[in-house]
């Protein structure tokens, strides 16, 4: 079934908003309290984090957030700097110590482009510019909504979150002794790894709008779906998709002997749970009834895409 043009044209449309805000965001002039921005760090953040990807994360927290009856910057913000943490995770991800990857977004990866030591800066750089935007009064001018978000995003991009899946993920490959994955042990990685970011991309959107407990955990509960959805379909592209539709390296999972639901469920079984997924998160909105149709096709979108 085709996505709805209301759908599209929100995501596209939330895809150049957002990167025009990136792009503000890494200007080369520095800001109040700032010293200076060396033009080599700036050009290299600006690599990462411009001009690729589907700003899939941003457009989970405006979308919530306008679900709720909030719009405008503070959304677009906040969205914004879960993409700017959600690229550090990129940049460090691919470098020679743990992915080693020379292709992201069909362009070099950053330390082939520049240099590694580079890349860690650059990595270190859009963490803490992601944190100073949620806390930046522009975001929100209440400080308890804009400390949920700081406290929200650290959770889920530390070391109960994002880094310590990252740290399961080259446990996997065997890295610190014999590594055999079952069933839990994948989906506790994916996720930390994955989901977590995916998720508190959501609840971030809730954060914003002042959802009531109730809510607030649908919208959490709907968001764990999506992430997880998200990496069994990545999971799906890697074995089928090719370099050239992703735009990064394919099959490195089976190329470290690393399991994935892939592996352990068939590709039947992956694409079962995928539907399953879906099936979950559309549950979780029904509370919302049809202002959350939105949301509704983001699901499907990230189960059905190409790339």
């Amino acid at each position: 079934m085709p996505f709805t043009p209301a759908f599209t044209t929100r995501l596209s449309e939330a895809a150049r908003t957002v990167e025009a805000s990136l792009e503000a965001l890494l200007s080369d002039k520095a800001t109040s309290g700032e010293i200076a921005r060396p033009p080599r760090l700036m050009a290299a953040m600006r690599h990462a984090a411009l001009g690729g990807g589907k700003r899939l994360r941003p457009f989970l927290t405006i979308e919530t957030a306008r679900l709720l009856g909030v719009e405008g910057q503070g959304a677009l913000r906040a969205g914004c700097a879960v993409e700017l943490l959600h690229c550090y995770s990129l940049v460090h991800d691919d470098l020679p110590s743990m992915d080693d990857d020379e292709l992201r977004r069909g362009r070099p990866t950053v330390h082939k482009a520049y240099d590694e030591a580079t890349a860690i800066l650059v990595g270190d750089a859009l963490q803490t510019l992601a944190f100073e935007v949620l806390a930046d009064p522009a975001t929100d001018s209440d400080s308890a909504i804009r400390s949920d978000l700081v406290l929200g995003l650290a959770r889920a991009s530390g070391l109960g979150g994002m880094v310590g899946g990252q740290l399961l993920d080259l446990s996997a490959e065997g890295r610190y002794g014999p590594a055999e994955l079952g069933e839990a042990d994948v989906r506790l990685l994916q996720m930390m790894k994955t989901g977590a970011i995916l998720a508190f991309s959501v609840e971030a959107g809730a954060i914003l709008g002042k959802a009531d407990a109730a809510a607030r955990r649908s919208l959490v509960d709907y968001g764990r779906a999506l992430g997880a959805a998200f990496q069994v379909a990545d999971d799906i592209l890697d074995r089928e998709a090719s370099v050239e539709a992703l735009g990064k390296r394919t099959g490195k999972d089976q190329e470290k002997g690393k399991a994935t639901l892939v592996d352990l469920l068939g590709m039947d079984g992956a694409r079962r749970e995928c539907r399953q997924l879906v099936e979950k998160a559309h549950t979780s909105l029904e509370r919302f009834g049809a202002k959350a149709d939105t949301l509704r096709e983001a699901v499907r979108f990230v189960v059905e895409r190409q790339t």
